[in-house]
Formats: C-alpha cells, structure tokens, sequence
C-alpha cells in the first residue's frame, strides 16, 4: 500500500514510522530543508498530560475580551480581515461552559495518556534518544488564592490517573534548589509527577532517519504542496513542486498548512493557528492569523516571570532567539483523527499546543486506522463528525 505523509513534523514522522512498521510504502513530503523544523522545533519540549486543560473553558472570554483593551493576558486575540477567525471563533466561544471544557479536557487527558505510553515503548524498542528527563513538572503559582484555584481544577485530571503533590514554597525549594533564593516569590506549586520533557527536533529528526534508513521511508524535502486533486469520494494526487504525486493513501499532517490544503479538495476543517545550556521559554498565545510576525511585547509576560524567579539563569541583557510559531487549534481542543468525506485522505491535524505530547498517539492510531486494525483509544471527539 503506498502512502503519502503530507508534513515532515514530529506528526508526519511519527505517522510514517508506524505505516512502515505496517507495511505501508511511504513518502514523507516537507517543505522545509529539514524535518522538524516548525512548531516542532519551536515547543516548550514538554511531554505533559497534566497540561491538558481545553482552552475554551468559562475564563476564556473574559481573557480575551482584556487582550482587545491591551492587557497581556495569557492568550489573547488580534482582530483581523480573515472571516475565518470569525467562523472559528464563534465555535470556540460555544465550547467555553463547564461542562464542554469538561469534557473536552477529559479527551485530550486520556490521548495524552495514551500517547506518552506510546512514545516510551517507541523510545526504548528503538533506543531513540531525545534529552528525555522524567521527573514530573512543576506548575508553579505566585499568589495563594490562585494555588488553592489551581489544586481545584487539577484534581479533575488526578480522578483519572495524574499523580499529583501539592507542594508549599518550601517544598519547591527543596525539591529543586533553584528556588531556594526566590521561595518567598512563589506560593507554592502542583508537582504532575508523570509529566516529562524531550527535545522534539531531535527526536522527528532521529526517527526520521530511522525511518529512511531501516524502515525504507523516502523523504522528499523541499516539496512544496499545493493542492490536492479529488474524483468523486477519493483524492487522485498532490500538486506539488516535485510535480503531480500519486498514492493508494494520503495523511494530512501539515499543522497549521491543513486546512488550506484541504479546502482545495472541498474540505473545510476547522483548524485556525495560535502562535540543555540553554534557557527555553514560552510565552503568550494569540489568535492573529498566519502571521508569524511577533513584537518584543509578546514576550513580555514570560520575561516579566523569569528575570523575577531566575535572575541568575541567563544573561537577559544580551537578549536571546525569538521566534514565533503558529500552533494547529481546533475550536474545542483535540485534534481531528481519521476519514473525512475522501476514502484514502486521512487527516491528522489540529494538535494545538500539544503536538509533541500527543504525536505518538494520533499516529499509531491513524495507523491501525488505515491497516484496518482498531485504535486501542475510543475514538470519541477525536474525528471529522463530532
């Protein structure tokens, strides 16, 4: 069975390695001069079902109805021209009550759990290494009202299988010596102890030679998409810069590039972009578009964090690498798994903030899905019609 993986990300990569593993013919196509080297290279590196909280959640409006005033909230919106991020935000604004957040939660929770399973059994048959540290993360809280808030929503994921501490300033402190001279900045914090962290690039960029050197994968970089050619209920090819591409199958792993993709075959998916010895930060979430531009008032918030409670990580007078990526959201949270209207065009897309974390998972389970096998994870609001 030959296949196309459109996108050489830690989602196309990880998509082609277990159509390999099946006995698939595949070829990865990617853009860019080198796999991994988007949002998978621009990440947190955090492997973190604890962070699994749908962004359309009750606080949500609030927070972005300040960002229009100018206040630097957590994620926030720029209005544009693009109807687009209209018709996507209104889905998102539906999404935002208790009990869609809820449950929109408890569904990236159990792929995210799932996934980092997946990554780890990879991993060790593999013996891909990736900077892998698992030793939980700390999610840390300034003020005391806000601890107590925090404790209260994290114990939705501890009733399904997050261990969590919950740990006093001092704790912090002897947990990790870094905040010894700071611990009267901190409240305290919830230590998710089955959290972990990894470089993504490295890890797309070792299976994706793993994938071409053991498993015969063919990867054609440089190879620009697009658009896709459809007859009736099939895709008949991709245009591409290396000229029409055929397949018996296609996988649409191209993050924030997906729904542009499929609307040339008549698809609308509603996808819209959120943008070692080394200190690694992230910083604010904004709805603005394809635009990968930033401002230094983007980094305000994070910067603002750091030089506070690690003054002495880095040098901030010399500045450092910014950059800004557009991250792959759906209006409620999960990503979009499987068969849409086209019986040999798979799509797995729309990971959000939490493509590293979940990519293991979404590919095995498009995998089975395309070799007929069934996914070991219900498949409820993961796919196209939910």
């Amino acid at each position: 069975m030959k296949t196309l993986v459109l996108g050489g990300g830690v989602v196309g990569v990880t998509t082609a390695y277990f159509l390999a593993k099946a006995g698939h013919e595949v070829t990865i196509l990617e853009e860019k001069d080198g796999l991994g080297l988007e949002a998978s290279a621009g990440n947190a590196g955090i492997i973190a079902p604890g962070h699994s909280f749908a962004w359309a959640s009750p606080r949500a409006p609030a927070m972005l109805f300040r960002s229009l005033r100018g206040d630097e909230t957590a994620i926030r919106v720029r209005l544009n021209s693009d109807p687009r991020l209209y018709a996507w935000g209104l889905r998102f604004l539906r999404e935002c009550t208790a009990g869609r957040a809820r449950r929109n939660t408890l569904i990236k929770l159990r792929l995210c759990q799932y996934s980092q399973r997946v990554l780890n059994e990879l991993a060790r048959a593999e013996g891909i290494e990736y900077h892998a540290i698992a030793q939980g993360a700390l999610y840390l809280y300034r003020d005391a009202a806000e601890l107590e808030t925090g404790v209260k929503k994290m114990a939705l994921l501890a009733e399904h299988g997050q261990k969590q501490e919950i740990l006093d300033a001092s704790a912090v402190a002897r947990l990790d010596p870094v905040f010894e001279p700071v611990k009267e900045k901190i409240a305290g914090a919830i230590r998710d102890v089955g959290d972990a962290s990894g470089d993504s690039r490295l890890f797309t960029e070792s299976l994706g030679a793993l994938c071409r050197d053991r498993l015969g994968v063919t990867v054609k970089l440089g190879a620009r998409i697009t658009a896709l050619q459809s007859g009736g209920d099939r895709i008949d090819g991709v245009a591409t810069s290396e000229g029409f591409l055929t397949a018996d199958n296609y996988v649409l792993a191209l993050g924030v590039g997906s729904p542009t993709l499929a609307r040339t075959a008549g698809v609308s998916l509603p996808i819209y972009p959120a943008m070692g010895d080394r200190l690694r930060l992230t910083s604010t979430a904004e709805f603005a578009g394809y635009d990968w531009g930033w401002t230094p008032r983007d980094f305000n918030n994070i910067l603002r964090f750091a030089r506070d409670v690690f003054p002495d990580a880095v040098d901030y007078d010399r500045g450092g690498d910014y950059r800004a990526c557009l991250r792959p959201m759906t209006p409620d949270g999960p990503p979009i798994l499987g068969l849409g209207r086209h019986r040999n065009l798979y799509f797995n897309s729309g990971h959000g903030h939490m493509g590293w974390t979940m990519a293991c998972g979404t590919a095995r389970i498009v995998a089975d899905l395309m070799s007929g096998r069934m996914p070991e994870l219900d498949l409820e609001g993961l796919t196209p019609r939910r």
